[in-house]
């Protein structure tokens, strides 16, 4: 027994009041052993002799057998090395719990391992058994350790753990899978004689030399994520990007989901497939993100932008010099474009248009060159429609499963590459190595099940054809947790020995030799799973694609910069149609809504101002519409039409209707206006319409009411008439206020002549009397005499008619007053006088 406590390494620790654990002293001598087994066989006699006179049939003896043996949940929480070599020591950790109601007593705990398997069929069985079997669980080796447990209360659990080295293990040299399995055997109080109270399997795959012909294995590394960016963007110069929430954040977090990924897919030999929309995501957080608040929408936080520089530098690094599979953008959901989608025209271009941006999108943000002609459905599952969609828009090789294309005359497994004619070919994933990391892989136990079934079946797939290599494509779930990553990359280290496997990218594996008699055959749509297929997305979701589709064409014709509008929705499109909507219809349908909402919102910027109804008096007048843009860049290409719901009441531009082009700055209104002319009085129903330039109809129409109030020839006149007369009063007005200004101007030039006059006169006066002037002679005649002519010295009746500038009543020789009539008498002179002379009076010489 010496040697038995030297395999055990360290023993498990004890509970109170269980005993010394093995670790603490010797464990079962030999002759304990011995004298257990013949009890138990001594006890177990009698029941078997029962069991020959009265036979029963063995299924109900395994069924008793495996109820029994779950008391105690054995589990398996370590298995390292995950596949040994020859000189390698196993061990194995776990944990036993007593599950029922009854103490345990006496109880030992053996490792079993059980003959080489011979297929994988054989592995799956002892995958799905449970509870102990007699007639097909191994005995434990001969000389293998065993655990002593003399007392385990019921609800108790204590740890094990055994070291044995290979050589003590009774392993074929050839190598091969084995059954390894932990097992409990004891009493209770109930049953005084020794049985198998518990017991867990998992598998052994043991090669200690290369084989000949090692199988290449390909294992897809997914990098998708669900949809996170919305349709929305912020206003400034960079549109930056308006998040529907912050969860990718916690995502590529250190030990987040996508951050795992990446750290255990840079050192795996393994293809790396990835949904370019979460590239494109992450990278619009590295440059500046918003996040939805309510109605509006915050800045993200600086430590998250620096979150997402950090991992797409180290996606960057561990991408290089690897094959990267670039899937159509925002991953489309092909099996639901083809069952639902194509019966809504134009559903086709989504998927053609979410091809196209891949390779760009993955070049930008990594730098590498992506292959691009692969599909991917949903877990694999196909039919002709199916294939047909996914090559549709260029796919030439789709990645499908062997439970969907499957192999069932074949009694083993075929190269993954099927050539379906016309260029397609169907790469056909390996179903249980692709579902072998699926539920729970939190526990240690689930992962190390997992991982060592895995293995396993690899190296069966290897042996069942030794002669021939074959190429094997392991496709696992789409978006893994992080405990299934890490499950998986356990996985995919402990073929990192390469006895058995050598890895091959997906690019390879497409192209391998295919296999004459693997089944190249598409199944039925009949065949499509019924799970898959009550998750796909309904056809309402593609109508409201295509209804959000043909707005945004729409749209962008009258845009001057439509890379403000296009690109971010045309986007949100493609995602729309995600295969990470499966399961979350209700987060779907409201993603479509909110897209619609914001192309809305944008379509409704440009807008007929409403109008209030009009009176038209007369026959013809300009009927002005205005139209609105709330952009922020420039609009062009749209036409304003106004109709008259009465072409002969009311006519525009001389017609029923008229169209005029509409140009509008961003940011302002414009207004359009329309020559109109009436022929009879009424009301009159217009509509204006915005139409692009191909004639569609932009946003919706308006209508407003016109009242035409047409004059009567009789009132022309009457309105004419007055207004002539007030033309003439004005005239009138006008001429009068001239001629007084005129009199008035004559009236003061008369006064200043005559002022001028008398001046003069009584300057002479004093003259001639300062002179002394001598008596008249005979026959002189006074100065003032009528008839007379003044001296030719004297300028004062020159003066008078220059100074009065009235030439009417004026004569060479003198003023009006001083000529006369034509019927005036002669001058009487009368007789000479002696007296002097008059002052003024002139003397002729």
């Amino acid at each position: 027994m010496a040697e038995a406590a030297a395999f055990q390494g360290t023993g498990p620790s004890s509970a109170p009041g269980t005993g010394p654990s093995p670790a603490q002293g010797p464990g079962s001598s030999p002759a304990r052993r011995w004298l257990r087994r013949t009890l138990t066989i001594a006890v177990g006699a009698p029941l078997l002799a029962g069991l020959l006179q009265n036979p029963s049939p063995a299924s109900a003896r395994a069924a008793e057998e495996g109820q029994v043996s779950r008391t105690v949940d054995v589990s398996i929480d370590t298995l390292t090395p995950s596949a040994p070599v020859e000189g390698d020591t196993v061990t194995v950790t776990g944990t036993l719990t007593n599950r029922g109601k009854r103490v345990i007593t006496d109880a030992t705990v053996n490792l079993r391992v059980g003959p080489r398997m011979e297929s994988r069929s054989e592995i799956d069985q002892v995958a799905r058994r449970k509870g102990f079997r007699s007639d097909s669980d191994p005995q434990p080796p001969q000389d293998a350790p065993e655990i002593d447990i003399p007392r385990l209360e019921a609800g108790v659990s204590r740890d094990f753990r055994f070291s044995v080295p290979v050589s003590k293990l009774d392993l074929d040299e050839e190598g091969g899978v084995y059954q390894l399995g932990v097992s409990l055997t004891g009493q209770t109080s109930d049953a005084q004689y020794d049985r198998v109270l518990g017991i867990e399997r998992t598998f052994l795959p043991y090669q200690p030399e290369p084989t000949d012909k090692r199988t290449q294995l390909t294992y897809l590394w997914p990098l998708i994520s669900a949809s996170h960016i919305s349709a929305d963007t912020a206003s400034d110069d960079q549109q930056t990007p308006v998040f529907q929430d912050d969860e990718l954040a916690e995502e590529i977090r250190p030990g987040g989901r996508l951050d795992e990924m990446v750290t255990l897919g840079a050192d795996l030999p393994v293809t790396w497939v990835i949904d370019p929309d979460l590239l494109a995501s992450v990278d619009a957080m590295a440059n500046g993100y918003r996040v939805k608040d309510g109605t509006g929408h915050t800045a993200g936080t600086d430590a998250n932008r620096k979150l997402a520089e950090r991992w797409l530098g180290m996606l960057e690094k561990a991408v290089q010099g690897r094959k990267v599979v670039a899937l159509p953008f925002a991953d489309p959901d092909l099996a639901s474009l083809a069952h639902r989608g194509k019966a809504v025209p134009g559903s086709l271009k989504h998927l053609q248009s979410a091809t196209q941006l891949a390779r760009s999108t993955v070049e930008t943000v990594l730098h590498v060159q992506p292959a691009t002609d692969f599909a991917w459905p949903v877990e694999g599952a196909v039919d002709p429609s199916i294939m047909a969609v996914a090559t549709s828009a260029g796919a030439r090789k789709v990645i499908a499963r062997s439970d969907s294309i499957q192999d069932d005359d074949l009694s083993y497994t075929p190269t993954a590459a099927r050539p379906l004619g016309g260029g397609t070919t169907a790469v056909v994933s390996d179903a249980e190595l692709s579902t072998a990391f699926q539920g729970d892989m939190v526990r240690a136990e689930k992962s190390t099940l997992a991982v060592q079934e895995f293995l396993a079946q690899t190296l069966a797939i290897t042996l069942e054809q030794p002669q021939d290599q074959r190429s094997v494509v392991v496709a696992p779930q789409r978006t893994p947790t992080t405990s299934q990553a890490q499950a998986m990359a356990a996985a995919v280290r402990g073929l990192g020995a390469r006895r058995w496997t050598q890895p091959a990218d997906l690019v390879a594996a497409a192209a391998a030799k295919p296999d004459p008699d693997a089944s190249t055959s598409v199944p039925r749509a009949s065949r499509y799973p019924k799970k898959l297929r009550d998750s796909e997305l309904p056809v309402d979701a593609f109508r409201d694609m295509k209804t959000t589709r043909d707005e945004l064409d729409d749209f962008k014709v009258i845009l001057t910069d439509a890379t403000r509008v296009v690109p971010p929705v045309g986007n949100a499109i493609n995602r729309e149609m995600s295969t990470s909507w499966r399961g979350r219809a209700r987060e779907a349908a409201i993603y479509r809504v909110d897209v619609q909402d914001v192309l809305q919102g944008l379509t409704k910027s440009v807008l007929l101002v409403d109008k209030s109804d009009l009176t038209l008096s007369g026959r013809s007048a300009t009927i002005p519409v205005t139209v609105q843009n709330k952009l922020l860049q420039d609009v062009d290409g749209l036409l304003l039409q106004l109709s008259s719901s009465n072409g002969t009441r009311l006519k525009v531009d001389g017609q029923t209707s008229a169209r005029l082009p509409v140009k509008i700055r961003a940011g302002h209104s414009q207004s359009v206006k329309f020559p109109a002319s009436a022929n009879a009085n009424g009301q009159i129903t217009m509509t204006a319409q915005l139409y692009t330039a191909d004639g569609t109809p932009y946003g919706a129409p308006m209508d407003f009411t016109v009242k035409v109030s047409e004059m009567t020839p009789t009132v022309m006149l009457v309105i004419a008439g007055g207004v002539l007369l007030l033309v003439l009063a004005g005239v009138r007005m006008y001429t009068q206020r001239k001629r007084l200004a005129a009199r008035a101007a004559e009236a003061e030039a008369e006064a200043e002549v005559a002022a001028a006059v008398a001046a003069k006169a009584e300057a002479k006066a004093e003259t001639e009397t300062e002179t002394g002037t001598g008596e008249r002679h005979a026959g002189d005649a006074p100065e003032d005499a009528p008839g007379t002519e003044a001296e030719a010295g004297d300028e004062t009746a020159p003066e008078t008619a220059a100074e009065t500038g009235d030439t009417a009543g004026t004569t060479p020789s003198g003023t009006a007053a001083e000529a006369g009539q034509p019927s005036d008498p002669d001058a009487d002179t009368g007789a000479e006088s002696g007296d002097p002379s008059g002052p003024g009076e002139k003397v002729d010489r």
